[in-house]
């Protein structure tokens, strides 16, 4: 583990909303029946909740070409803000070219008016350009690029107003805004809190990485990502069977505060970790955890890389701490959970832990042994397997 303790924090944000008022909502939906309309899907509808209720601050909506461009080129805003990834309501070009900058649309999501968007702009993508520098790649085998080329080859920007009903987008108890969850924080006294991002049913490394995390810190946010991923990956209500069952048996609880991000994975690696990193602040982590090829997919990147480019922005702006973590084993003559700044002993004595090995063990039919994830979650995952 190593912990950066030279970061620059900077002051509080003001957290966006661009939530409508309750006594506004319903003229709201009654006058959203009666503009132009645009169908989200379940990547931009992750989008507007979370600019909307400020886990994207200091946005306040789509992103036009300007900031966008800058974005991709330097990482930031405008005013200098660390910023990794630009927020684009991808749609194609018929339906950009038919509404007029300066016009309102409602934005739905199943056929239900969700919010408006005061378009500011519709502009094309250079989506070869932007692909190369946002991933590293241009390649369609990986699933962010894929996912880019194939969203629509116009963007629209502009200022969101939301509606407020987190229903509609399928959340429930376990979904927390960021206002809520730093109200919580501050309630149980927490000066400093781990965020800790995972789109992967918990394992024993997970596990040592956040009792690692709660040694340094005041509490954890254990905070997964509910939103769209690959197909192939452990779908989100099983992986929150598995976290209850974990947080029932063996964190505790007035340490641990557990909510839902509805994000979607991006698979962008050291982009997208300053993205998760930024947001947790967002949510009011002091600190982020960041393990071995974080947000990475394939081979696209190094297994480091993350953590040296979260490392080198610490300094400059980024506003959270990242607690960064060598890969995580199981050590058989140890008979502990290790890593190599902690074991003397040959890989041969390694049983490594990664939701890769997760997924390709259920998809064979084998066991997963204990030292590999608690029993309880095993017996959750080979069920929701068969």
């Amino acid at each position: 583990m190593e912990t950066v303790l030279d970061a620059q924090h900077n002051a509080p944000r003001t957290l966006v909303d661009r939530v409508i008022p309750k006594e506004a909502q319903a003229d709201a939906r009654a006058r959203a029946s009666r503009l132009p309309a645009i169908e989200l899907n379940s990547r931009a509808a992750s989008d507007l909740l979370l600019l909307a209720t400020g886990g994207f601050s200091p946005l306040e909506g789509f992103t036009d070409f300007k900031t966008s461009s800058g974005i991709v080129e330097d990482m930031r805003l405008g005013d200098g803000t660390i910023w990794p990834f630009p927020i684009l309501l991808q749609t194609e070009a018929a339906l950009a070219k038919s509404v007029r900058p300066g016009s309102e649309v409602a934005l739905k999501v199943n056929g239900e008016p969700v919010a408006f968007l005061e378009v500011e702009e519709a502009f094309a993508i250079p989506h070869q350009e932007w692909a190369k520098k946002l991933f590293g790649t241009t390649e369609a085998a990986h699933p962010g690029v894929a996912g880019f080329l194939s969203g629509g080859d116009f963007s629209l920007a502009g200022k969101v107003q939301w509606f407020g009903d987190a229903a509609v987008l399928g959340l429930d108890e376990y979904w927390l805004t960021p206002k809520e969850t730093r109200a919580e924080m501050a309630k149980r006294g927490w000066k400093t809190v781990s965020g800790f991002q995972t789109r992967n049913p918990v394992h024993r490394a997970h596990e040592y990485v956040l009792r690692t995390a709660l040694e340094v810190t005041d509490g954890l946010l254990l905070h997964p990502l509910v939103g769209e991923t690959r197909p192939e990956d452990i779908p989100a209500e099983v992986r929150m069977r598995c976290y209850r069952a974990l947080l029932d048996e063996y964190l505790p609880r007035e340490h641990v505060l557990f909510s839902v991000l509805p994000a979607w994975m991006r698979y962008g690696g050291p982009r997208e970790s300053v993205l998760h990193a930024v947001v947790r602040r967002n949510f009011g982590c002091t600190h982020f955890l960041v393990g071995r090829d974080h947000a990475g997919v394939g081979g696209y990147y190094g297994p480091y890389d993350a953590q040296h480019l979260l490392r080198s922005l610490a300094g400059e702006g980024l506003g959270i701490e990242p607690i960064c973590f060598d890969e995580v084993f199981y050590c058989r003559r140890c008979s502990s959970m290790a890593s190599k700044r902690t074991c003397a002993h040959p890989v041969a004595d390694h049983l490594i832990l990664s939701g890769t090995e997760v997924r390709r063990r259920l998809r064979e039919g084998l066991a997963l042994p204990e030292e590999f994830t608690r029993p309880q979650v095993a017996a959750i995952l080979l069920a929701a397997a068969r």
